[in-house]
């Protein structure tokens, strides 16, 4: 039974926590999962997240998204819709704020170059990066290394896991957060839930950019129902937005509608999926069953297509992928020179290198997946005396 009676009995109570790894008393003015929230916000990883890119990368303009900028928008989409649904809007934050600190630089070029540079050695993927970052990597604390999250807010960000990585966390942490993979259960509503606001987020926020940098345009998008409906609202109320010196507020405004239809459907749909499935009687309850958090059948095929749009018209766009073969040849030097010579790495990286049992290529890709855009382009530079990245 929840403790806290702004929460539906199927969110997670931070009174109810699995706990932490290592125990600690519990905080006198915080619950546990705003505390981890506060523990990610001043990580190192997570300032990092200010110079790490999404599409575009961080030379190619200011006003683009980052990694932070992003987060932060997850977590804002996420937050509002764990309010209509009572769910526990402080781990939603968390997680939000959390799931994407492993990640590389360059965006999904540098971490696809990352895990082909590391398929001899165990492959890499962000999310097991990620929880790296807040189990271990981050070194902040006298008595353990990483942040000492809670159970909930480190399950929420592994939200995707191979089973070989699965049974690796599995043997090392019985009954932790990977178990789910083995067992095919379904995460806290929480964590489903930031999952789908991030997919939520990058949409729009990819349709935004890709417009600023002139990749695509408002015509090319009449082609996307879920974008055009909204585009053509928009007109209808405010006509004046249809003057060509207008087509940023238009932009917005369709953006803005768009958001809050799938914000809507989003809420109507979960609570037909709660109520569908008996409504829940606890939060370990809902990991038995199948997802709940999810679109109505019509937004899913929208957002299904508008995603297809975004990889042909954009992702796919010679500019994108010219800008990301250098990123990609970027990465790869930088494994190789820091594989054959690890004292080019800080000390503390070079010195986890030169342990027996560690892996010189773990170590190499941990500290390449910590890098900003600008510190791995310099970093390059150093080693090649090449610049790639104009």
């Amino acid at each position: 039974m929840t403790t806290a009676p702004h929460l539906a009995p199927w969110a997670c109570d931070p009174a109810a926590t699995r706990g932490r790894r290592h125990a600690e008393p519990p905080a006198p003015t915080r619950d546990a999962f705003q505390r981890d929230r506060d523990r990610i916000v001043h990580s190192t990883a997570f300032r990092r997240l200010v110079y790490k890119t999404q599409v575009f990368l961080n030379h190619e303009g200011d006003l683009f998204r980052t990694r932070l900028t992003h987060s932060l928008e997850v977590a804002q989409l996420g937050r509002s819709i764990a309010r209509s649904l009572r769910l526990n809007e402080d781990l939603v934050e968390a997680i939000a704020l959390a799931h994407d600190l492993g990640h590389t630089p360059f965006g999904h070029a540098g971490q696809d170059e990352l895990n082909a540079c590391m398929a001899a050695h165990g492959g890499f993927e962000h999310n097991m990066q990620s929880l790296r970052v807040v189990d271990a990597l981050e070194q902040r604390y006298p008595a353990y290394d990483g942040l000492n999250l809670t159970f909930e807010t480190r399950e929420g960000i592994l939200k995707h896991c191979s089973r070989a990585n699965a049974e690796a966390l599995e043997a090392a942490e019985p009954g932790g957060v990977a178990q789910r993979f083995l067992l095919r259960q379904q995460p806290s509503l929480e964590a489903q839930l930031t999952n789908l606001a991030d997919e939520i987020a990058y949409n729009a926020h990819d349709i935004d950019d890709g417009v600023r940098s002139g990749l695509i345009t408002l015509a090319q998008l009449r082609d996307v129902p879920l974008f055009d409906r909204w585009r053509a609202e928009a007109l209808a109320e405010h006509p004046h937005l249809g003057d060509a010196s207008q087509g940023r507020r238009l932009l917005y405004e369709a953006i803005r509608r768009m958001l809050s239809a799938q914000v809507y459907d989003v809420i109507d749909a979960t609570r037909a999926a709660l109520a569908a499935a008996g409504s829940p009687a606890s939060a370990d309850a809902v990991r038995q069953l199948p997802p709940l958090v999810g679109f109505g059948a019509e937004m899913r095929a929208q957002s299904v297509e508008l995603k297809r749009f975004l990889f042909q018209n954009l992702y796919r766009h010679p500019k994108v992928m010219e800008t990301t073969g250098a990123a990609r040849q970027v990465v790869r030097e930088l494994f190789d020179a820091y594989f054959a010579r690890p004292v080019e790495m800080p000390q503390r990286f070079a010195e986890r290198a030169a342990r027996p049992g560690v892996g010189v290529a773990r170590v190499v890709a941990d500290f390449i997946a910590g890098m900003t855009d600008r510190f791995a382009a310099r970093e390059h530079e150093r080693l090649t005396g090449r610049h790639l990245l104009t």
